[in-house]
C-alpha cells in the first residue's frame, strides 16, 4: 500500500515527539547517571521510534518488510518495559531482562527464517504491551507515580495494538479476522503518533530541556 502525504506528516510528527522524549530522558539522566540509569532503556526505545518513523516517512511502508527493521523495532516495547520495571519494580528487573533477551533472540531467528514460527513476535510483543499497560496503573495505585502516569498505560495499549497489527502482515491472513493489510497501513501512522503523545504525557515529570553536554 502506498504511503500518503498525511501518513508522512503524521510519522514525522511522531518522530518529533520521540526525539523530544529522547532529549528529555537524556537531560534527566545527566543529572544523576547512577540513579537514573533506567533512562538509558527509555532513550534506546524512543531513539528507535524516531528512526523508524523517519525512515517510514521517507521511504514508505515497504521498509517495514525488511527483517532488520522488524528486529530493531522490537527494542521499542522491550526498552520501555525494561525501563519501567527497573524504575518502579527493580526486584523483577533481572527476570524481565533475561526473558526479553530470550524473546529478542527468538524474534531475530524467526524474522530471518532460521526459526520456522510466526507466533514468537506477537506473543512477546503482547506480553510487553500488557506490561506497559498494567504497570502504570499499579505504580499510581501504590503512590509510586503521579496520576498522569496512567497515560503511559494508554501508550502501552496502543503499542500492543500496533505490534499485533504489524505481526498480522506476516500471517498471510487477517489476524483476529480484522487486521487486513489495508487496515493495518491505514491505522499504523495514527497509532504511532497517539502512542508517542501518550508516552510524552505520562512520562512528563516537569523535565527541563537543558543544553546537552556530551563531555
Amino acid at each position: 500500500m502506498e504511503i500518503t502525504i498525511i501518513d508522512r506528516i503524521i510519522l514525522l510528527l511522531t518522530g518529533v515527539v520521540a526525539l523530544y522524549l529522547v532529549y528529555s530522558f537524556y537531560n534527566e539522566y545527566n543529572t544523576d547517571k547512577t540513579e537514573k540509569r533506567y533512562n538509558l532503556w527509555y532513550i534506546a526505545a524512543f531513539a528507535v521510534l524516531f528512526i523508524a518513523g523517519l525512515l517510514t516517512a521517507l521511504f514508505g511502508f515497504n521498509v517495514l518488510a525488511f527483517a532488520f527493521i522488524k528486529i530493531v523495532a522490537t527494542i521499542i516495547p522491550f526498552g520501555i518495559v525494561l525501563g519501567l520495571v527497573r524504575e518502579y519494580y527493580p526486584k523483577y528487573y533481572r527476570y524481565y531482562l533475561v526473558f526479553l533477551i530470550i524473546g529478542f533472540i527468538l524474534i531475530s531467528l524467526a524474522t530471518t527464517g532460521i526459526l520456522q514460527t510466526r507466533t514468537v513476535y506477537p506473543v512477546f510483543h503482547a506480553i510487553a504491551g500488557l506490561t506497559i499497560f498494567f504497570l502504570p496503573f499499579l505504580a499510581t495505585r501504590a503512590k509510586l507515580a503521579p496520576a498522569k502516569f496512567i497515560w503511559v498505560g494508554v501508550g502501552g495499549a496502543l503499542i500492543g495494538i500496533g505490534g499485533l497489527a504489524l505481526a498480522s502482515l506476516g500471517f498471510g491472513q487477517p489476524l483476529l479476522g480484522i487486521f487486513t493489510s489495508e487496515l493495518v497501513f491505514t491505522i499504523l501512522a495514527p497509532i504511532l503518533l497517539l502512542m508517542s503523545i501518550s508516552f510524552a504525557m505520562g512520562f512528563d515529570k516537569g523535565l527541563k530541556i537543558n543544553k546537552i553536554r556530551f563531555i
